[in-house]
C-alpha cells in the first residue's frame, strides 16, 4: 500500500472502531497482520478449545498453526481429511468453544458488521456461544454503511467465495451476485450486528492492510 493509502485505511479504521466501541463492542486497529496475529494470540492458552469460522483472513494471520503450536485444540471444520459428518460435529462444537476466531464480510463505518453464510455456523458463533469471539477484518472490508456494505459483498465477496470453492453458480460468471436459486447456492444466511450481543466478550480487529474478500 502506498502512504497514502495507508492513511486512508487508519483514518477510515479509527472511524469504524470508535463507532463499534460506542455500540458495545471491543474495537482496535493495528497496521499490520502480524501485529493483529499477535493481539489474537493474547487471547488463546494452551488446553483452549478455538473455533475457526472459515475465514481466508485467518489463514493469511496463520492462526491455526500459531494456535496448534501455543497447545491449543482446533476445532477446524476446514482441516484436510475430515469427512463430512465430522465437519458437521467440529462445527456444533465452535459453538461453546473457549475462543472463536473468525472474520466477516464487512463492517461499516457507523459499527455495524455484516455476514453472510451457507451453513448459518459462523453467525452462529458470532451471535452467542463461545466464551470469548474475536473478529478480523481488513481495511479493504469497511464500507459506510449498510448499503454499501451489502453491495461489496454482492460484488466482490460473495463471488470471490464462490469461485474459491468451487462453486457452479451463476456469480462465477456474471462477477456479481444473481440472487440465484441454484441448489449449490452459498448466499443462505444474512446477518447484521447492530450492537454486541448481550452475553458475549467480543474484539474486533481492524487491520490497515487488504485481507481476505
Amino acid at each position: 500500500m502506498t502512504e497514502v493509502e495507508m492513511w486512508s485505511a487508519a483514518a477510515r479504521a479509527e472511524v469504524t472502531c470508535a463507532a463499534l466501541v460506542k455500540h458495545g463492542f471491543d474495537a482496535v486497529f493495528v497496521q499490520t497482520k502480524e501485529e493483529a496475529a499477535d493481539l489474537v494470540m493474547k487471547f488463546i492458552k494452551p488446553g483452549m478449545k478455538i473455533g475457526f469460522g472459515g475465514s481466508m483472513t485467518i489463514m493469511a494471520l496463520g492462526i491455526q498453526g500459531k494456535a496448534e503450536a501455543a497447545g491449543a485444540v482446533l476445532l477446524d471444520h476446514n482441516r484436510p481429511g475430515i469427512t463430512p459428518g465430522e465437519r458437521v460435529e467440529v462445527m456444533r462444537s465452535q459453538l461453546t468453544c473457549d475462543v472463536f476466531v473468525s472474520s466477516s464480510n464487512a463492517v461499516t463505518m457507523k459499527g455495524e458488521i455484516l455476514n453472510i453464510d451457507g451453513n448459518g455456523n459462523r453467525v452462529a458463533a458470532l451471535t452467542f456461544g463461545p466464551r470469548k469471539t474475536v473478529v478480523v477484518m481488513g481495511a479493504n472490508k469497511i464500507a459506510v454503511d449498510e448499503k454499501e456494505a451489502w453491495d461489496r459483498i454482492e460484488a466482490w465477496a460473495s463471488p470471490m467465495n464462490n469461485k474459491r470453492l468451487a462453486r457452479e453458480n451463476p456469480c462465477v460468471k456474471a462477477g456479481q451476485c444473481m440472487d440465484c436459486q441454484n441448489p449449490g447456492r452459498i448466499c443462505r444466511v444474512y446477518q447484521v450486528l447492530r450492537r454486541k450481543p448481550f452475553p458475549s466478550d467480543f474484539t474486533v480487529i481492524i487491520v490497515g492492510e487488504n485481507l481476505g474478500y
